[in-house]
């Protein structure tokens, strides 16, 4: 069976120039991937469609980053951490979440899971990557 393949790469991240967040949908079941991928995880359809994602999330686990995962690039973050992120669309996936520290994980921690919102962040090299942001209750 031939499949038609397109630059999921390049349509992801000329998306997040233009301030899009974006998504896979499988037509069949309903199932949405990010970050996107070509087959869907839940059907195995390869027939997945671009979705324009609301970035509305909920974190739940933290996860600080230590000496060995911390990144150098992520210093224009602030305090952040690593956490399992759940999109209002339905995936479930690890990101990195702005705005948690040793100071206030404890009391973080006690209320999840806590809602997060998708933010377009500029890395060093020019390009962008998808963060969270805690949203304030």
């Amino acid at each position: 069976m031939a499949i038609k393949l397109e630059k999921v790469v390049a349509t992801f991240y000329e998306a997040l120039e233009e301030g899009k967040i974006l998504g896979r949908k499988c037509p069949k079941c309903g199932n949405v991937e990010f970050p996107p991928v070509y087959a869907c995880n839940a059907c195995g359809s390869y027939e997945t469609e671009w979705v324009e994602l609301s970035g509305n999330a909920k974190l739940h686990n933290i996860v600080l980053p230590a000496a060995l995962s911390s990144k150098p690039e992520y210093k224009k973050l602030g305090k952040y951490c690593y956490g399992e992120i759940e999109l209002e669309e339905g995936a479930r996936f690890n990101g990195v979440v702005r705005g948690i520290s040793k100071k206030n994980r404890a009391e973080i921690s006690a209320k999840l899971p806590v809602p997060v919102k998708a933010a377009i962040f500029e890395r060093e090299g020019g390009f962008k990557t998808v963060v969270f942001d805690l949203v304030e209750e």
